[in-house]
């Protein structure tokens, strides 16, 4: 197995290479949870992976609460699917809760506080309502509560990772909050064994071959219950060695036959790189700061046969898309074709029509 067998087992396992999966909510659920700070791309992490999908509907399973938008794994935005959340939330929450003491500290919000807001906050949005950052900043500041400077990202973050709140559905284009309880009701929850089992294979089977090290930066989970979760799931593991790295397959993994030249606009933050600690087998050392900034942005890429070749962005205007293309060396003809059909697909994504403009090497 070579680093470029595994930048295409990825694309396979990723579901980006092709998917029997029908809904949204069962891709959340394969990836295991899918970074989403760039809520409008997130959707298209999931579009790419669904060529039948479009904004629109996979926009209603989140509002449905099909697909839960959270602070889960790591300290950023995550999609997950309802049936996870609670799981993931207890292997994760108690981390998170434990870096966010500092933070906390730092703007002064005491655990006294903390308690205050969340109950406000549920007592607020209980028996169905859905309301917007901004109006359940007024409610808490209307009861003393000071949001002012980065408090209230502390005080959302604090309730979402207690399970109290979660995203409610969107109103126009703004997005709202909602009680976890009520859009998700309580499910089987797991031993601390059973989820971290659970994790790894999520991720196993969803985004190897990978190494220990991805996995650990991934889950966010200590070092030694990322190693624990993989020991857990070992046997159904398969050790492949480059180098000096060992990367683990899920037993039913398989070397993708099809040779044809393929090409994929994929978002910013897409776990086709963030996913993963070393990201060399995709994106190698001399083009990195390109794909990933120095405060890690990742920005929009175009991976061409496994590899990322360039990058794209967006503007959105009423009746259509307009993407810019620019590339780390210069493409042939052939694959020019089909970035031009990728970014036709973006653009049937949105239900726009899609103009393209290729900057010159």
């Amino acid at each position: 197995m070579t680093l470029s067998d595994i930048a295409k087992i990825r694309l396979q396992n990723q579901q980006i290479a092709g998917t029997k999966l029908k809904t949204a909510k069962e891709l959340v659920g394969w990836m295991g949870a899918m970074q989403a700070q760039d809520y409008a791309m997130s959707k298209w992490a999931i579009g790419v992976r669904l060529p039948d999908s479009n904004h629109n509907t996979i926009e209603s399973e989140i509002n449905d609460g099909k697909i839960i938008r959270t602070h889960i794994l790591r300290p950023t935005w995550h999609l997950v699917s309802a049936d996870d959340i609670y799981w993931m939330l207890d292997l994760s929450a108690p981390r998170l809760k434990g870096f966010s003491k500092s933070w906390n500290k730092s703007v002064g919000l005491t655990d006294s506080i903390l308690k205050k807001s969340s109950a406000l906050i549920e007592k607020t949005l209980s028996g169905g309502k859905h309301l917007t950052r901004d109006e359940i900043v007024e409610v808490l500041n209307k009861n003393k509560i000071n949001t002012d400077s980065l408090r209230n990202l502390h005080l959302f973050l604090n309730a979402e990772l207690d399970g109290i709140i979660c995203n409610g559905p969107n109103k126009g284009n703004k997005q709202t909050y909602a009680l976890l309880k009520e859009r998700v009701p309580k499910i089987k929850r797991y031993s601390k064994e059973e989820s971290l089992a659970r994790l790894a294979k999520q991720y196993f089977l969803s985004h190897s071959p990978a190494t220990i090290k991805d996995f650990t930066w991934w889950c966010g989970l200590a070092p030694s219950d990322a190693r624990n979760a993989v020991e857990l799931i070992k046997s159904d593991l398969i050790k492949e060695t480059i180098g000096e790295e060992n990367y683990y397959l899920y037993n039913s993994f398989s070397i993708p036959k099809n040779d044809n030249p393929s090409v994929y606009l994929l978002p910013a933050f897409d776990e086709f790189l963030i996913s993963y600690k070393d990201r060399q087998a995709s994106l190698p050392i001399k083009n990195s700061l390109k794909a990933v900034s120095t405060n890690g942005i990742f920005r929009p890429v175009i991976v061409v046969n496994g590899q990322v070749t360039g990058l794209w962005k967006r503007t959105v205007k009423k009746d259509k898309v307009i993407i810019e293309t620019g590339y780390f060396h210069p493409h042939n003809k052939s694959i020019k074709n089909l970035i031009e059909d990728a970014v036709s697909s973006f653009g049937s994504f949105l239900n726009k029509k899609t103009e393209v403009y290729h900057k010159a090497h």
